[in-house]
């Protein structure tokens, strides 16, 4: 495994729309691998291969609504499709690829994705909350598309640390 170089605002490989994984060999793995590692490294909770440079659909999730005692865990999805959404949430959010830089954006509180793993086969898997967020997020990123774009307002340091953003949705 290998840390990747994220790549940051204002690299035009962030809005461009990826292609999607058609072999599932050692190249697939490698990439999936060295994405978890600097997922991991940045402390971070999603990561998609554009954010390292790469134009495929590949998207990793951190899984953080686990049973008390229990790890996150990273979810790997390959091309990767929301087929449901419910609800909804506002709240910051932010990017590896924006650091230091949080915005109010609305998302569905619960996203069910249709995926492959790693090795080609499909799955589905359901998010909520904080994981649906990142869902909707990630996915985004596979279609060029950056969360400064879907932003209500950019949020100032003392809004994000105090939460009196919140006031405002009341």
């Amino acid at each position: 495994m290998a840390l990747r170089r994220i790549v940051t605002e204002g690299d035009s490989v962030l809005h461009k729309r990826c292609r999607a994984v058609t072999s599932f060999d050692a190249r697939l793995h490698q990439l999936i691998d060295d994405m978890r590692e600097t997922l991991a490294e940045a402390d971070g909770v999603g990561l998609a291969a554009p954010q390292v440079g790469v134009l495929r659909r590949v998207v990793l999730v951190l899984e953080t609504n686990v049973p008390e005692g229990e790890e996150p865990y990273v979810i790997e999805l390959v091309n990767p499709e929301i087929i449901a959404c419910e609800g909804g949430q506002t709240g910051p959010e932010g990017c590896l690829s924006v650091p230091g830089r949080f915005d109010l954006v609305t998302r569905p509180m619960d996203v069910t994705v249709r995926a492959q793993d790693r090795d080609g086969n499909y799955f589905e898997v359901k998010g909520h909350e904080l994981t649906a967020r990142c869902f909707c997020h990630e996915v985004d990123h596979l279609d060029g598309i950056m969360f400064t774009q879907l932003s209500k307002r950019m949020l100032t340091e003392e809004e994000l640390e105090s939460g009196s953003w919140q006031e405002e949705l009341e």
